[in-house]
C-alpha cells in the first residue's frame, strides 16, 4: 500500500509541473484575479482531491460550485480557496414557504464546512428570470431571503452573501450599454431584489457569453470586438464612452438598468463567462482558437486590474466558465466544450495571455504536449494507482 501511495503522489507533482508550463506566466500571475466554475454534469471527471492540486498549482484562488457538494467543500478545506456554492432552482419553493428549510439547508450544507473551507457567498437560483416559470420567479426573492435570515441566525451572516446568477437576456436594451434597461414584465421581481442587494450589501451576478451574440449573428457582429482583440471599437453616443469588448459594454448596460431603477450602490459580477472550443457545423466561432483567444484576452486583462468603461476603477470581478468539459451536459455540443481541462487533466488549449498578434495562442488539443504521456495521465494513472491500493 505504501508503494502504491508513493506512486501517485510522485505522478501526480510532474503532471501538474507540465500543467503550468503550457499556461503562461501571465496568465499563472492573473489566475489569482479570476475565478473558475467547476460544474460536475459528466460521468468521467477526476476526483476532488486532484482538482484540488490541479487549482492550487495554477494559482486559482476562487471557485463557484452549482451545489453545496460536501467532497468538494471538503476537499478544499484548509486551501484558502474561495467558494460560492449554490441552492438548485429545485430547492426555490421549499425555501420561499419555509424559513426551516432555508436554516437546515445552511446548517447542512454552510455551517459544517466553516471556517476550514471559505464559503463567501451563496446563489439562490440560477437564470430564473430566463425560465418561463412566472412561480419560481416569484419563489426567487423570498429564498433568497431565507437563505439570508438562516446565515444571520446561525451566526454567519457577516460571513456569507446571498445572491442569484442571471443571464443577461433580462436586458430589454443593451446597446448602447448607457441605454441598458431590464425586461418590462421583469421589473416586479427585480425592483425588489436590488433593494435586497443593495440592503445586504451583496453583489448582482450576471452570466454573460457574446459567443452567443456572434454565433446568432456572425455577419454583422466583429469577431475581435467579442475576442478582446485589436477593433475599431464602438463608442456611446450619449457617454462619449468606447468600448472595445462586447463584455464590458453588457456588463455597463446592467449597471445602467440598474440606475433607471434608482440603485448605483449595488456591485455587478460575472458569474459566468467563456468560450467553447468546439460545437455543432452551425456554431459559428466555437473554435480552438478563438477560445483560447477570447479566455487569454480576459485573463490578461484581469491580471491588469482593469475596469469597465463607465467604471474604470472597479476591477472586472470574473469567474470563467468552465474548469473541465463536461460530457453530459444537455444541448447542442458546445455545451460540451467550455472546459479548460478534459477531465483527465489534460489541457484542452494553451492560453497565451501575452499579446494579441497571434489570436490563436494555442496548440491544438491533438497534437504537440498534449501528448506528453505524463501529462495525459494526470488524474486517470493516478486514480488508477489508487484503485488498486
Amino acid at each position: 500500500m505504501g508503494l502504491c501511495v508513493r506512486a501517485s503522489s510522485l505522478l501526480l507533482p510532474l503532471a501538474l509541473a507540465v500543467a503550468v508550463s503550457l499556461v503562461s506566466v501571465d496568465v499563472v500571475s492573473a489566475a489569482q484575479k479570476f475565478g473558475i466554475n467547476y460544474g460536475q454534469i459528466a460521468n468521467n471527471l477526476p476526483d476532488p482531491a486532484q482538482v484540488t492540486g490541479l487549482l492550487q498549482s495554477l494559482n486559482v484562488n476562487k471557485v463557484k460550485l452549482y451545489d453545496a457538494d460536501p467532497k468538494v467543500l471538503t476537499a478544499f478545506a484548509n486551501t484558502g480557496v474561495e467558494f460560492i456554492i449554490a441552492v438548485g432552482n429545485e430547492n426555490l419553493q421549499s425555501m420561499a414557504t419555509s424559513p426551516g428549510a432555508a436554516k437546515q439547508w445552511v446548517s447542512q450544507h454552510v455551517q459544517p464546512f466553516i471556517p476550514a473551507t471559505r464559503i463567501t457567498c451563496i446563489t439562490v437560483g440560477n437564470e430564473v428570470l430566463s425560465s418561463n416559470d412566472t412561480g419560481m420567479m416569484a419563489n426567487l426573492l423570498p429564498a433568497m431571503k431565507a437563505i439570508h435570515g438562516a446565515l444571520v441566525d446561525l451566526g454567519l451572516g457577516n460571513q456569507v452573501t446571498v445572491s442569484s446568477a442571471h443571464s443577461v437576456n433580462f436586458l430589454a436594451t443593451s446597446y448602447p450599454p448607457s441605454s441598458g434597461a431590464f425586461r418590462e414584465d421583469l421589473a416586479e421581481y427585480i425592483q425588489p431584489m436590488l433593494d435586497f442587494h443593495g440592503q445586504t450589501g451583496s453583489p448582482f451576478l450576471i452570466n454573460a457569453y457574446p459567443f452567443f451574440a456572434y454565433k446568432a449573428s456572425p455577419g454583422s457582429v466583429s469577431l475581435p470586438y467579442v475576442l478582446f482583440e485589436p477593433n475599431p471599437g464602438v463608442r456611446d453616443p450619449n457617454t462619449n464612452l468606447t468600448y472595445d469588448n462586447m463584455l464590458y459594454a453588457q456588463i455597463d448596460a446592467v449597471y445602467a438598468a440598474m440606475k433607471a431603477m434608482g440603485h448605483t450602490d449595488i456591485a455587478v459580477r460575472v458569474s459566468e463567462t467563456g468560450w467553447p472550443s468546439k460545437g455543432d457545423d452551425d456554431e459559428a466561432g466555437a473554435t480552438v482558437q478563438n477560445a483560447a483567444a477570447y479566455n487569454g484576452n480576459l485573463m490578461q486583462r484581469i491580471a491588469m486590474n482593469q475596469g469597465t468603461p463607465l467604471k474604470p476603477n472597479v476591477p472586472v470581478d470574473v469567474y470563467v466558465f468552465a474548469l473541465f468539459n463536461e460530457n453530459m451536459k444537455p444541448g447542442p455540443a458546445s455545451e460540451r466544450n467550455y472546459g479548460l481541462f478534459y477531465p483527465n487533466g489534460s489541457p484542452v488549449y494553451a492560453i497565451n495571455a501575452g499579446t494579441s498578434s497571434d489570436p490563436g495562442g494555442v496548440s491544438g488539443g491533438s497534437g504537440g504536449s498534449f501528448n506528453d504521456p505524463y501529462y495525459s495521465s494526470m488524474f486517470s494513472s493516478s486514480s488508477k494507482l489508487a484503485s488498486y491500493c
